[in-house]
């Protein structure tokens, strides 16, 4: 489902200066494809490239961009969520101040509120960086005001 038109603070409980996420553009059970342009301002920035933990922390966004979507998808209220692990991460390159990075989400596993999702990082039909993300699903209600 298209999600471009979701504002992403109806998604993702972080706010500035610490979203690292700007929209999703697609969502549904299994994948999920979000967009973030990477600014000179990003608090994550080092010497002009977004940090290993800039690119770590987008990943984990666009994991809770893609929760939120889902409970939207299900009629829900948006819930919040926790990684629980980082494995297999690889940094190829960090991207630089004015590049978009896509990064899309695959779930390998949902079950028992835990989600295990390959997450692939591209600039252009480059991939830059891929990591598995363990993320525990709670049934806290999101505070997105």
């Amino acid at each position: 489902m298209d999600f471009s038109s979701t504002p992403i603070k109806q998604l993702i409980p972080q706010r500035p200066p610490f979203m690292m996420v700007d929209r999703v553009l697609s969502c549904d059970e299994i994948d999920a494809l979000t967009e973030f342009v990477v600014k000179d301002d990003n608090i994550l920035l080092d010497d002009g490239q977004l940090s290993a933990a800039g690119i770590i922390e987008n990943m984990a966004q666009s994991c809770a961009a893609r929760m939120g979507c889902v409970d939207l998808l299900h009629g829900e209220p948006i819930k919040l969520g926790y990684i629980g692990d980082v494995r297999d991460a690889v940094i190829i390159r960090q991207p630089v101040s004015g590049e978009m990075v896509h990064t899309n989400i695959h779930v390998i596993e949902d079950v028992f509120n835990l989600l295990l999702a390959e997450v692939t990082v591209t600039v252009g039909k480059e991939t830059i960086a891929t990591a598995r993300m363990k993320v525990a699903k709670t049934d806290i209600i999101a505070d997105l005001a």
